[in-house]
């Protein structure tokens, strides 16, 4: 299996002939660090695209990305609507619509389940609202125009591996301890969002105890209103506490194989 981070919460995963794409934004303005030299048109031979939510950071460039391949789009039900106003054809959109929804695909396994977004405090939103300023109508009305819906985390079955995928980080402890059931092989975990968001970020991983963690999401991929979060803290408290897990820190755009 190889897997690709494409920065904010953007992963390419090929197994075998086959490439999945996990919320592939790519777009960035000048001042987004680190730069993104991969645009959405090189993005191609793509069989399927999962996608936990509807924010633009997570779906604004799949019409384009759809526009040259022939993949499915799976998703919830309201993020479906988003993306068919935005052109992309109803009929290749796999619209979640019930918890636990399970998709097999002769490559691998894919089964969603209802998730949370990550809650902004009031320490980031204060922070992030000093900065933002004057432009706060123009970016207000891009976010406005990308809405949230129904968060879905994705649990994958990969070359008899298990794979687990969340956009964003919202889970409640108890909702984390269900998920724990299944044993976790490789868990992505989002880190961006929150004031304490490293701290959010150990609680998925004691909870879970995967083999491996991959954290994303943590780029300054669209300032003022997101921000570059150092995880040093996150990866040296899971290197002394969680001794069966190992943290890998993917590069953006290189490819690792697991």
């Amino acid at each position: 299996m190889e897997i690709t981070w494409l920065g904010t919460a953007g992963f390419k995963i090929r197994t075998g002939s086959h490439v999945i794409l996990l919320d592939p934004y790519l777009t960035r303005s000048d001042k987004a660090f680190p730069k993104q030299g991969i645009r959405a048109s090189d993005l191609d031979e793509v069989n399927s695209i999962f996608i936990s939510h509807g924010h633009f950071d997570h779906v604004f460039d799949i019409p384009e990305i759809m526009a040259d391949n022939n993949a499915f789009v799976y998703c919830s039900e309201d993020t479906g609507l988003l993306l068919e106003k935005r052109g992309v054809k109803r009929e290749v959109i796999m619209k979640v619509v019930s918890d636990s929804t399970e998709f097999d695909l002769k490559y691998m396994r894919a089964a969603a389940f209802f998730s949370s977004h990550v809650k902004f405090d009031i320490k980031l939103l204060a922070q992030t609202m000093m900065k933002i300023n004057f432009r706060i109508f123009k970016i207000l009305s891009v976010l406005r125009a990308y809405p949230c819906g129904q968060i879905l985390a994705w649990q994958f079955e990969i070359e008899n591996r298990h794979v687990l995928f969340f956009g964003s980080a919202g889970l409640c402890e108890q909702e984390l301890k269900i998920m724990a059931e299944k044993h976790v092989d490789i868990l992505l975990v989002p880190l961006q969002g929150h004031s304490d968001i490293c701290d959010i970020a150990f609680e998925y991983v004691r909870i879970l105890k995967p083999a491996i963690v991959i954290p994303h999401h943590h780029d300054d991929f669209f300032p003022p209103v997101s921000r570059l979060v150092d995880i040093s803290e996150f990866v040296t408290r899971v290197h002394k506490e969680l001794k069966s897990t190992r943290v890998l820190s993917l590069k953006m755009n290189r490819s690792v194989n697991i």
